[in-house]
């Protein structure tokens, strides 16, 4: 305990918002993505069986952005140690982290997930392609006002449903990813879209990704499991969020097929379905040399028998990586080898 408690005023020396006198934390604070987070909390409630002299650890659902936003404002006692992410950490997120003597991170690719599009069990909508979620949700399709107000106006071949999807706000990684993922594509495969990605960019990203603010989207917070009851109890509503709540509620919600291609785990870990991604956290190296759980946490997190095929993670939900992928993250856990910031562009 005394050594842990020198370690962590080592740490405590370089945050020069904190006094000097402040008790050192022993208990794990992990922050961030809303999909990550059931995966997060089984790991620490297992993690808290086996080593009841840890403490639980705390894992908050602020949305990958502010999650991130979070971790790299400082070390110390007061700023979390691992950061959750439902998408990879962005430049200038590792620059505010260098900023703030945050320089040391270590990524953890823990699995896959898939941005899910959802209906009641009763819903009507069907045979969706990426170009009909752009052309339903973004603000400016192409440069032009979205005037949209049903499927029907966005392809003839859609029913005559207004247009109403329930959805993370702009601090979510799913939010990140519905633009990366679905929206931008549809986009960029048009001539005029991809020659304005040349000459502006910026202007190309807010035609791509922007997405209307007109009542047609409607921002739900970072509670994915609202959603999942807003779009359950609304005809003709559509949900956003990580596959893993469509899975938990069958009895509920029917997924969307985009491109012909339904949500599943196979589609999901093969690549096949467009809304596939990654999963992450971020490990705060100075504090796990503070507080001995945090490697325990991680070890936890990549143990076969949590994140492989047939481990509890993935029957809660989440998709296994590929065997080669969680050879590879596995090693990164446990020597907790230092994320190369200047490589993410």
């Amino acid at each position: 305990m005394l050594n842990r408690r020198i370690a962590m005023a080592a740490l405590l020396a370089t945050s020069i918002a904190l006094p000097a006198a402040a008790d050192a934390r022993t208990q794990i604070r992990a922050v961030g993505s809303s999909t990550v987070y059931p995966f997060a909390k089984a790991v620490a409630e297992r993690m808290a069986r086996a080593n009841p002299k840890a403490g639980v650890p705390i894992i908050e659902s602020t949305g990958t952005g502010a999650g991130m936003k979070l971790f790299c404002a400082g070390v110390g006692e007061r700023f979390p140690d691992i950061a959750n992410a439902s998408r990879r950490i962005k430049a200038s997120e590792t620059k505010l982290c260098a900023q703030n003597g945050v320089t040391q991170i270590t990524e953890i690719q823990i699995g896959m997930d898939g941005i899910a599009l959802a209906m009641g069990k009763g819903g009507q909508l069907s045979g969706l392609s990426q170009r009909d979620i752009y052309m339903a949700l973004a603000k400016t399709p192409f440069g032009k006002p979205n005037r949209a107000k049903t499927w029907k106006d966005v392809n003839g071949k859609l029913p005559a449903i207004p247009i109403r999807v329930y959805g993370p706000p702009p601090t979510s990684g799913t939010r990140d990813a519905l633009a990366e993922l679905m929206l931008t594509p549809p986009c960029e495969a048009n001539a005029s879209m991809a020659a304005l990605k040349k000459s502006d960019e910026a202007k190309f990203k807010a035609i791509c990704t922007g997405i209307r603010e007109d009542g047609a989207f409607i921002q739900a917070g970072e509670n994915d499991n609202l959603i999942v009851q807003k779009i359950a109890g609304t005809p003709g509503a559509v949900g956003v969020f990580g596959y893993s709540y469509l899975e938990e509620n069958p009895g509920k919600l029917k997924g969307l097929a985009i491109n012909g291609v339904m949500p599943s785990y196979d589609s999901i870990a093969s690549y096949k379905y467009p809304g596939a991604r990654p999963l992450y956290i971020y490990v705060k190296n100075a504090h796990a040399k503070a507080i001995p759980s945090i490697r325990t946490f991680v070890a936890e997190f990549t143990k076969e028998s949590a994140w492989a095929k047939g481990g509890y993670l993935v029957q809660r939900g989440m998709i296994a990586a590929p065997d080669n992928v969680r050879a590879r993250n596995a090693q990164a856990a446990r020597a907790l080898a230092p994320l190369n910031l200047a490589s993410i562009r």
